[in-house]
């Protein structure tokens, strides 16, 4: 009798269409997972120039540099994440008495189907893509 050591072509072939199986179901969770997450830190920082701007009008009682002008104030948070390859930058346009703030998605999220986030100061959520605002700030 003889002994063998090592595994026979078919039983590597069998190995290799288990992994290629997994992989192909696991990759798109992985890959939608990510997005997730990126589209997590841009409504971060809306949510947090939203507060600079409340705090610039409690204290002024206007939201833009100036009564009377449309200049916004620096924002504190110009891109998502904040450092590192832009996913979105963060832009904002104000008048006196409302502000609208738009994270337009860049790089590699640029095609994400929930395309640019918006929030105002009503606190009204937007987006522009295929989804819904619901599926996009919800989630």
């Amino acid at each position: 009798m003889r002994n063998s050591c090592g595994f026979s072509l078919i039983e590597l072939m069998i190995t290799i269409a288990i992994v290629g199986i997994l992989a192909s179901i696991a990759l798109p969770s992985y890959v939608s997972y990510l997005a997730r997450g990126k589209r997590a830190e841009a409504k971060q920082a809306l949510l947090e120039n939203a507060l600079f701007l409340e705090t610039h009008y409690t204290t002024r009682g206007f939201y833009s540099t100036a009564k009377g002008n449309s200049t916004a104030p620096t924002l504190p948070v110009t891109q998502a994440p904040r450092s590192g390859t832009a996913n979105y930058t963060i832009s904002a346009s104000v008048s006196n008495t409302g502000y609208s703030l738009t994270a337009t998605a860049v790089n590699s999220m640029a095609s994400d189907a929930c395309g640019n986030f918006t929030l105002n100061q009503t606190g009204t959520q937007g987006v522009s893509g295929s989804l819904g605002v619901a599926d996009c700030w919800n989630r």
